[in-house]
C-alpha cells in the first residue's frame, strides 16, 4: 500500500455571499455567509487531503492561520506514521504547550484542528481507495478505538466499554451495510425555513419539500414571538399534522424565556427545540428540557467538544446529539461522541447547515448506522439545499435521504474553480465587491 509523505501545505479562506438571500439566518446570526478555511495537504505522490471547517465569514481568516500553525506539526509525517497513532497525533495537535492556551480544544483552534484531521482522514481514505465512511466501517473495534483519545472520558467511556460497543454490532454490521447502500439514511430539511424567508417563501419551500419525499422540516425561530407564532402555524399547516417538524432557537434565550417561549409554541407539536440557550449551559440545558417536556432538547452544533458531549448526556440534559463534523476536532473525536452518545441511549441527529457539512455528514452517519448500531426510527440528519455544486463529489439526496458517498475520500474535495472564484478577498466575486 501507498505510504506518501505531507511535504507541504495551502489554507485558503473561502466565503460565499450566502447573506443576499438569507440563506442560513436565524436569530443570532442574521446575515451569514457561508465560509470555510479550506486545507491541502500536499505529499511526495499524487494523492492529496483535503479538508475544511466551517465558519460564517469573517472570523475564516483567524481560522486560517490557525491551521497552518497546526499544519507545520505534520510535515514530514508518512501516512503509515499518523494511523500507526492516530490518537497521539491529535493529542500532540490538540495539546501544542504554548498554542493549546488560546483554546484548549475550542474556539478557533478547535475549528482549526478539525479542519487539518479531516484533511488527514480524506488522504487516509484517498490512498485506501474508500470512501471514508468504508474505511472506517472495515476497521476492526480495535483499530477504530485506537483513533481516539480517551483522555478526560474514562469516567463515562473507557476503551473497553468502546469495542465492546462495536463489537455488539459486527453481526449485523454487513446487514446494515446493505440496507443503506439501498434505502440511504433519513434527513430532514432546514432549507425551508430560514428565519429570513417570508411566508411566502415558506409555503412554497415546504410544498416542494412534500412533493420530494420529505417528512421532517425544521423552521428557526428566536427573535419574535408573534412572527414565531405565525410562521410555525404556517410551516404547520403547510405540512400538515403527521409530518415531524423541530424548533431553533440557535441559543437566544435565557432558561425560563426559553421555557415560555417553547411552551407558547407546543399547540404547533414542535419534535424538538435545539439550542434554546447557552451551547455551553448543561444544566440549563436540563432546567428547560424539564420545563417543556415532552418536546425534546436537541443541541451540539457548536458543543465545543466530547468533554461537553459527556456532560450533557451524563446529565440526562439532551433528548437529541448534535454533532458538527468541523466544531469537534475531526472524525476521531466525532468517533467519541458517537460512542458516548450509544452508550447513553440519546440519538445522534447531526448538524449539517453550512458549506460542506452535509457532505461530511454523510460519511458519519454511514459509519453511526453501521458499526455503532444507531436507529434509523429516531436518528435523523440535517440536510440544506445550498452550495453542494462547489464540490467534486456532492452528497446525494434520495426520496429525503442520504445514499452512501461512493467516491474515494472524505467528500471535501472543491472544485478547484469555485477556490479561484470566491478566495477571500482576492477571488473574483469578493474583489469585485470590495472594488465597488
Amino acid at each position: 500500500m501507498p505510504n506518501p509523505k505531507i511535504i507541504s501545505f495551502t489554507v485558503d479562506d473561502v466565503r460565499f455571499p450566502t447573506s443576499d438571500d438569507a440563506d442560513g439566518s436565524d436569530a443570532m446570526h442574521g446575515s451569514p455567509d457561508y465560509s470555510a478555511a479550506y486545507i491541502v495537504l500536499k505529499t511526495d505522490s499524487d494523492f492529496e487531503g483535503h479538508g475544511l471547517t466551517f465558519t460564517l465569514g469573517r472570523g475564516t481568516e483567524l481560522c486560517v492561520e490557525a491551521a497552518k500553525y497546526l499544519c507545520q506539526f505534520i510535515v514530514g509525517m508518512t501516512l503509515d506514521e499518523i494511523r500507526g497513532d492516530f490518537a497521539g497525533l491529535w493529542r500532540k495537535l490538540t495539546s501544542e504547550p504554548q498554542f493549546r492556551w488560546v483554546g484548549p480544544e475550542k474556539g478557533v483552534i478547535h475549528l482549526a484542528t478539525g479542519g487539518v484531521i479531516n484533511a488527514i482522514w480524506d488522504l487516509y481514505a484517498k490512498v485506501e481507495n474508500k470512501p471514508l465512511w468504508k474505511l472506517v466501517c472495515d476497521m476492526s473495534a480495535e483499530e477504530m478505538v485506537s483513533c481516539i483519545d480517551f483522555r478526560y472520558l474514562t469516567d463515562a467511556l473507557t476503551p473497553e466499554e468502546a469495542i465492546e460497543i462495536l463489537k455488539a454490532n459486527d453481526s449485523t454490521a454487513a446487514v446494515r451495510e446493505k440496507e443503506m447502500l439501498e434505502s440511504g439514511f433519513p434527513a430532514y430539511t432546514t432549507s425551508a425555513g430560514w428565519l429570513g424567508y417570508s411566508d411566502e417563501k415558506i409555503v412554497r419551500l415546504c410544498n416542494e419539500g412534500i412533493a420530494d419525499g420529505w417528512s421532517h422540516f425544521k423552521l428557526k425561530v428566536g427573535d419574535n414571538l408573534e412572527d414565531d407564532r405565525r410562521r410555525a402555524g404556517i410551516m404547520r399547516n403547510t405540512i400538515g399534522p403527521d409530518r415531524k417538524m423541530m424548533l431553533d432557537a440557535n441559543q437566544r434565550w435565557d432558561v425560563q424565556q426559553a421555557i415560555d417561549w417553547t411552551n407558547t409554541l407546543a399547540e404547533f407539536n414542535p419534535w424538538w427545540i435545539e439550542e434554546p440557550t447557552c451551547p455551553d449551559d448543561v444544566l440549563a440545558h436540563k432546567a428547560i428540557g424539564e420545563g417543556v417536556h415532552p418536546i425534546g432538547i436537541a443541541t451540539g452544533e457548536q458543543c465545543q467538544n466530547r468533554v461537553m458531549f459527556k456532560q450533557f448526556l451524563q446529565a440526562g440534559a439532551i433528548q437529541f446529539c448534535q454533532i458538527d463534523s468541523c466544531r469537534l476536532g475531526g472524525v476521531n473525536e466525532v468517533l467519541s461522541v458517537l460512542l458516548l452518545a450509544k452508550k447513553f441511549g440519546v440519538p445522534v441527529c447531526p448538524h449539517a447547515g453550512g458549506v460542506g457539512l452535509c457532505e461530511y455528514v454523510n460519511h458519519l452517519i454511514m459509519i453511526d448506522y453501521i458499526r455503532i448500531g444507531a436507529s434509523t426510527d429516531s436518528h435523523v440528519a440535517e440536510f440544506v439545499d445550498h452550495l453542494h455544486e462547489h464540490f467534486v463529489d456532492p452528497c446525494v439526496i434520495k426520496n429525503a435521504a442520504y445514499m452512501p458517498p461512493t467516491a474515494a475520500g472524505y467528500s471535501a474535495t472543491m472544485k478547484p474553480e469555485t477556490i479561484e472564484k470566491f478566495r477571500f478577498p482576492d477571488g473574483e466575486v469578493w474583489s469585485t465587491r470590495n472594488s465597488g
